[in-house]
């Protein structure tokens, strides 16, 4: 027998909506009348599937996510999709997995990732902010429209992590086109075959189910060829040779765990910086304060990074029969938790809607609520923020709103694709 909606006259999982706008009315009635609600999966919202438990408080998603045992990434995967078991196997990143495989494969690559490790690439990510900053300035003048999205924030992360990757940099256009494609597989500005609009069934085995995987697995083994057996810290040579529990990873293994990275690494820093850009043209007075008190930059690339929350959701499944905010929750049921709704919480955040760049304490889940998947990529997104607000507050004077911004179709990134913005140097 289905379930009832809870609140069935509100919709935050169709990738319409958020075509649109952040449905930041729809979750505050969420989280105000039905904090752990039932969703049901519809041809309206374009899912095909049991229904699942929507999170939308701050409480509750860090609660799923700290504990593992409870709430699986492993069980069912991480994606609100519901996948048959070949798909799930074929599928399978780091991601989709529990400790301990998850604290090996994590171990892998940890060190590439860690705060340390990071710190070692300032002054390369200076230098290539300067570069696309200084670029854009001498396009625009304070006269001229370019795109906040391919002519401002794009180029950072990509150039930031090929060599991370282990990816020639004459490859990078090629490569991260095709994570474009990928993950946008409900925006047919970017997608042939959009996931709800789409026959995609002959691709549900491949990550996305997206054609354009195939792609990229196929380059992964021809890059890994080269690799075996030699000796490199990048990440496509540590996958290529890694053993875990004794074994080589398999081919689709290490090229679902690198095409990971690549969304993971690129997509939400990028949009973070994008979605920075146009919080700091309507909000100009923040940009001056950032200027007049550069104490405020830590703070200031919190406020960022919880603003934007480039990341929609991530699905569990409940493991055994529990509760949640007092709500039972059975076996097996999908819950989602939703980051963007959380971090806009005001139980914990106070005046959620006001852009702060002083806020503190500022305790956002955009790198997760805790737990074994706490982004790996937090220190690399932290530095990227950094220096690009840095590098704002020095050398733009004001950053002028030229026409709409046009939103990626996606529940899955909260992302911008267009940006027009004239930026008026100092």
């Amino acid at each position: 027998m289905q379930r009832s909606d809870s609140l069935p006259h509100l919709d935050i999982v169709g990738h319409d909506v958020y075509e649109v706008g952040v449905p930041h009315a729809a979750y505050d009635e969420f989280r105000r009348v039905a904090p752990v609600a039932w969703v049901n999966e519809t041809e309206a919202n374009g899912h095909h599937g049991r229904g699942f438990w929507a999170l939308t408080t701050h409480e509750h998603v860090v609660a799923v996510h700290k504990d593992w045992r409870t709430f699986s990434s492993e069980v069912d995967g991480t994606e609100i999709e519901e996948l048959d078991p070949d798909a799930l196997v074929a599928r399978r990143t780091m991601l989709e997995t529990d400790p301990p495989r998850h604290t090996k494969l994590r171990q892998l690559v940890n060190p590439t990732f860690s705060k340390v490790s990071v710190e070692t690439y300032s002054a390369h990510a200076v230098s290539l902010v300067h570069e696309m900053v200084g670029a854009a300035l001498t396009r625009s003048n304070g006269t001229t429209a370019v795109d906040g999205v391919y002519d401002v924030a794009r180029e950072l992360p990509i150039r930031m992590l090929t060599g991370l990757l282990g990816v020639p940099d004459g490859d990078a256009p090629q490569l991260f086109h095709w994570a474009d494609q990928i993950v946008y597989n409900a925006d047919p500005d970017y997608s042939e075959l959009v996931s709800d609009q789409n026959d995609t069934d002959p691709y549900r085995l491949l990550p996305f189910r997206s054609p354009v995987s195939l792609k990229v697995l196929d380059y992964v083994q021809r890059l890994a060829a080269a690799r075996r057996g030699v000796d490199g810290g990048d990440v496509l040579t540590v996958l290529t040779n890694a053993l875990v529990d004794g074994e080589p990873l398999t081919e689709r293994e290490q090229g679902t765990f690198f095409l990971l990275l690549l969304i993971a690494g690129n997509e939400t820093t990028r949009h973070s910086l994008s979605q920075g850009l146009l919080a700091l043209a309507q909000h100009p007075e923040q940009l001056q304060r950032l200027r007049d008190h550069p104490e405020l930059l830590d703070t200031a690339t919190e406020e960022i990074l919880r603003w934007t929350s480039p990341q929609l959701h991530f699905r569990r499944t409940a493991t055994v029969d529990t509760t949640i905010g007092g709500v039972p929750v059975a076996a097996g049921d999908k819950v989602v938790t939703w980051y963007l709704a959380a971090n806009f919480d005001p139980t914990v955040f106070a005046d959620p809607h006001t852009f702060d760049i002083a806020r503190t304490p500022n305790r956002h889940v955009t790198f997760g609520g805790g737990g074994p998947h706490l982004c790996l990529g937090q220190w690399m997104a932290r530095l990227e923020v950094r220096t690009f607000l840095t590098a704002l507050a020095e050398r733009v004077d004001r950053i002028e709103l030229a026409g709409e911004p046009r939103r990626v179709r996606s529940n899955f990134i909260n992302g911008l694709k267009e940006l027009p913005i004239v930026l008026h140097p100092r």
